[in-house]
């Protein structure tokens, strides 16, 4: 009995040896913490944690933090099965390839596995969860949504108790600079897209950021475990704000509004909407106060009503952080269903279909100032029985193009679309109609 107990008690004090794998801004990140942060992770946990091996693409970058003593992979799938490591830190990025094979090769090598990896979740988390699950390991993803925000935790475990209904948020700190910037400086897109990428907040190429495929892969994530459904990044409707216009943001301010690039889930009589567009949102929202490169979510709970997560949703620190936390729940011996509830009782959930979306409109014309216009408009919308709430048209040009904004009581968006469908080969609408949805959070 005295030999069974020592044996457990240096099972829990013991280092946790993990690998990491991927050494970007990421990766340097989450070995500075542990070094600089040493004591108070084995105070918080118990017992340290030990970087054995690492992997990356050059061995000669320097990364600022000291990687002697630590054994050396040029292939992360090798270091994936490392004998001495206990729990693979996955920080290479992409839905397949390495980053797949180096998760999927830590559990059936029976390691742990931590990961910041959206893409991958998003096309595979509810096969990885299941595998991990079937071997009593744990797959954690703090990182991988919201930056250093701890939203995963806070929807699996702190809001455990609930029924969430819905989430929603900024889940593309670029996308919020870039519409932050637009409008406090009315610069239009192109050039603050431009700006962004010089100081480091855009991609040289952004289009994962900027058309929502990366807040679309967080969007994913974030609806399984509020809602104990199965990943389903197909069913997400994805815009991106290459669209929005200076102009557009004039009109916002003056019907009271915000434009954010939102992520969406929410139960609906239809099923589980999930969508990514630009959105108006009023300005008293708290969401709506939400600028720069920070992201937010708003969770809505039965019993807890509304709570708000705000913080940075990127970079070294705030990701690491993020990692970390779900190193040391492992090396307490912490456990918790990928998504909150166990993979095989994951309740498959009917996708809403994006037609069936209701709610009010902002649509943004560019037609030529001639009598008989505004009536075109108002007819081809009441044969679709969609009711204008505001119409905004500033000053005249007879014969010129001249912009009209208007809004809409609520409606479907089936018909919504065939009113603009109808609005588009009306000869005097001389560009495409802009729409964006308003949300009244």
């Amino acid at each position: 009995m005295t030999s069974s107990n020592q044996n457990t008690s240096n099972q829990k004090t013991a280092p946790l040896k993990i690998a990491v794998a991927g050494l970007g801004t990421v990766g340097a990140g989450t070995l500075k913490l542990l070094a600089e942060q040493a004591d108070v992770i084995e105070q918080r946990c118990g017992r340290r944690i030990e970087v054995v091996a690492v992997s990356a693409r050059s061995r000669g970058k320097d990364r600022g933090v000291d990687l002697s003593g630590l054994r050396w992979y040029d292939d992360p799938v090798a270091l994936a099965a490392d004998p001495e490591a206990e729990l693979v830190v996955e920080l290479i990025g992409g839905s397949e390839g390495s980053a797949r094979n180096v998760v999927e090769t830590a559990l059936e090598a029976g390691k742990h596995v931590v990961t910041a990896n959206k893409a991958l979740l998003a096309h595979h988390g509810t096969d990885l969860a299941r595998k991990a699950e079937a071997k009593g390991l744990t797959l954690a993803f703090e990182a991988a949504v919201a930056g250093g925000i701890p939203i995963i935790k806070g929807l699996r475990e702190g809001l455990a108790g609930n029924r969430v209904s819905e989430v929603h948020g900024i889940l593309n700190g670029t996308c919020n600079y870039i519409l932050t910037e637009m409008r406090t400086t009315g610069r239009e897109f192109a050039d603050v897209l431009a700006e962004a990428q010089e100081l480091g907040y855009a991609e040289a190429d952004p289009s994962f950021d900027i058309d929502g495929v990366d807040a679309a892969h967080k969007l994913a994530i974030l609806t399984s475990v509020a809602f104990g459904c199965p990943v389903d990044f197909k069913n997400v409707h994805v815009e991106g704000i290459r669209h929005v216009s200076a102009l557009d943001f004039d009109y916002a301010d003056a019907l009271g509004y915000r434009i954010k690039l939102l992520g969406i889930a929410r139960r609906t009589e239809q099923g589980v909407e999930q969508r990514v567009h630009p959105c108006m949102v009023p300005k008293a929202a708290p969401i709506a106060a939400v600028d720069g490169v920070f992201n937010a979510v708003v969770a809505q709970g039965d019993f807890v009503g509304q709570v708000l997560f705000v913080g940075r949703g990127a970079g070294a620190g705030p990701t690491a952080s993020a990692v970390v936390a779900d190193l040391v729940d492992v090396a307490r011996g912490r456990s918790t269903p990928t998504f909150g509830v166990p993979a095989g009782r994951l309740a498959e959930a009917q996708p809403s279909p994006m037609e069936s979306r209701q709610g009010s409109y902002y649509v943004r014309l560019m037609v030529l100032d001639r009598p008989g216009v505004i009536a075109d408009i108002a007819a081809a919308m009441r044969d679709q029985n969609v009711s204008m709430e505001q119409f905004l048209q500033r000053g005249r040009a007879p014969g010129e193009a001249v912009p009209v904004v208007l809004t809409t009581h609520d409606t479907t968006e089936a018909s919504m679309r065939k009113a603009l469908e109808t609005i588009a080969r009306q000869g005097t609408v001389v560009e495409p109609p802009r729409m964006i949805r308003i949300e009244q959070f």
